[in-house]
């Protein structure tokens, strides 16, 4: 039977660098079979992630993004919480409004949060005595 391809070289000295080309295309596959197979000495560890964790935040974003985030979460949650008060009496209604007053009290906490990043105060974060 004919084969279509010729057998390798048996001459062990011939390099796979025999051109730029062939030493670019190998550290290509070098680096494809570091991203697919192992981990890169050189990068950071990954933390593992929780156990049960329905969402993430991604790593890469600022804190001030993840605040301003937060703080629209916060007023939308007061929101729900105080059209629902409207629609509930007696206790149902305590309960939601202070959820509402919660939300509306740590928002106000994370605008504050907003507002150091904006314009950090050296002494803003020291207790006042």
């Amino acid at each position: 039977m004919i084969k279509p391809t010729p057998n390798p070289p048996n001459d062990l000295s011939t390099s796979p660098y025999e051109s730029l080309d062939s030493k670019k295309l190998h550290e290509a596959a070098e680096r494809a079979l570091d991203y697919h197979l192992g981990p890169n000495p050189d990068a950071k560890p990954k933390s593992k992630p929780r156990k049960g964790a329905l969402f993430a935040a991604s790593r890469d974003l600022h804190a001030e993004t993840l605040l301003a985030n937060a703080s629209e979460d916060l007023l939308s949650i007061s929101a729900i919480a105080a059209d629902l008060a409207d629609d509930v009496e007696g206790t149902r209604r305590s309960v939601a409004l202070a959820l509402s007053r919660l939300a509306d009290g740590v928002h106000l906490l994370v605008e504050r949060a907003l507002d150091q990043i904006d314009s950090p105060d050296p002494g803003a974060h020291r207790a006042k005595a």
